[in-house]
């Protein structure tokens, strides 16, 4: 069940952070997934006075600039097999040295 595994965070910031811990001045960021919302890990963080940010909804603006500039790439090395990863990184800045200006700042 995934409030078990929120103890590891848990544990994780007691034994880093104690400070922060005593204080209850920590925050855990969640995703709009599923697992996150549901009663169970809301009641479970609920009792242990665990503070949470709830992530932004999806966003256009920050989507477009994140996701798409990096799909031209994605996609003109998609069937291809490399074996060495520096294969990989080499040919991912040429496809992406592809895009335009005028391109690259219609995916911002």
């Amino acid at each position: 069940m995934y409030s078990d595994i929120l103890r590891h965070p848990m544990d994780a910031v007691r034994r880093k952070r104690p400070k922060k811990w005593r204080t209850n001045s920590w925050f855990l960021l969640h995703h709009n997934a599923p697992a996150h919302r549901s009663v169970l890990v809301k009641d479970f963080l609920a009792k242990n006075n665990v503070t949470t940010l709830e992530h932004p909804p999806y966003s256009p603006d920050v989507t477009a600039a994140y996701f798409s500039p990096v799909s031209r790439p994605k996609s003109a090395m998609k069937g291809r097999r490399f074996r060495v990863v520096v294969h990989i990184s080499k040919n991912g800045m040429e496809e992406g040295t592809r895009i335009s200006r005028n391109g690259f700042q219609h995916y911002i």
